[in-house]
């Protein structure tokens, strides 16, 4: 249930036992918004974006600039190689230990990012499934290198359709794992999550989110596509698949996967910006999915 939009002016500051989370659909303004509350509160910024916790992923991800990161210290962004494994169970380890920390220095911790089962791993823990198994997952990798990353999303929606829904066919690790959830126990982890239903409480959360008309948003996809592409998007994707991290998890993220797709010749220059607009369109639809089960307290923004 969501709460009427109201200014940012009516957002109290959180007490010692709430987490203060700016949510909202990619291009909304997510972090001008945790910014600004940053400075109103003392407070300092926790991200929860999957592609951004990667270095060199920057303009795709739309990682929070340096001029941004002098006004507002930011934590668990720019922590892993590109290569390196990352799930919600590492994040929640890394979100946590930066959320102590900025408590413990009298700072408000506040978290922000679009990686909405990251945020809800934060607060509200994880489906207890299965441990993991290292011989499994080596074969996962060996067929994907052979048969290819897609043929382990086949086998995985033989078994469970429903993680397959929600998992892209490039990512390999989560979908490695779901495929491995149901490998060791005989039941889809779509099953596990829905027993779970991340009814746990690790943080009290207060849900904050940046309101736009959809016409708006639309206007801001297409004007932030446009800045992309103009500021180098194309040529920071070239450099990081000319270093050898074609097959990063962050490079089969929105935005990433069609501009590799573009330096591989299979999609036209003049077709790039259309087909990023529509593949982010679609990713919003999937946040705002999951931001009609939330109670948000939407702060108002005028289009721009």
């Amino acid at each position: 249930m969501a709460r009427a939009p109201r200014r940012i002016e009516d957002v109290a500051p959180p007490s010692p036992e709430e987490l203060l989370v700016v949510v909202g659909p990619t291009a909304s303004g997510k972090t001008a918004l945790a910014l600004e509350l940053a400075e109103r509160f003392g407070g300092e910024i926790i991200g929860a974006d999957s592609v951004q916790i990667y270095r060199r992923f920057d303009l795709g991800s739309a990682k929070p600039t340096l001029e941004e990161r002098a006004r507002v210290a930011h934590h668990v962004i720019d922590l892993k190689d590109p290569m390196a494994p990352m799930d919600a169970g590492q994040y929640v380890e890394l979100a946590d230990h930066a959320i102590a920390d900025v408590r413990a220095r009298g700072k408000v911790p506040i978290v922000c990012g679009g990686t909405f089962l990251w945020v809800k791993a934060l607060v509200s823990g994880l489906a207890s499934a299965a441990p993991r198994d290292e011989a499994i997952r080596k074969r996962h990798l060996e067929i994907a290198e052979k048969e290819g990353r897609a043929e382990i999303h086949a086998r995985l929606r033989a078994v469970d359709p429903s993680a397959a829904e929600r998992l892209a066919p490039n990512d390999l690790v989560r979908t490695s794992r779901a495929l491995e959830v149901f490998e060791l126990t005989g039941r889809p982890l779509s099953e596990w999550q829905s027993a779970h239903g991340f009814r746990d409480e690790r943080h009290r959360p207060r849900f904050v989110g940046v309101h736009r008309e959809r016409d708006d948003l639309d206007r801001r996809i297409e004007a932030r596509t446009t800045e992309l592409l103009a500021k180098g998007f194309v040529e920071e994707t070239r450099a990081l698949l000319a270093d050898g991290y074609g097959d990063a998890r962050a490079m089969g993220s929105v935005g990433y996967r069609e501009v590799r797709a573009h330096v591989a010749g299979t999609i036209a220059a003049a077709d790039l910006h259309r087909e990023i607009v529509r593949s982010t369109r679609t990713f919003v639809r999937r946040q705002r999915t999951w931001l009609r089960d939330v109670d948000v307290g939407w702060v108002t923004r005028s289009a721009t």
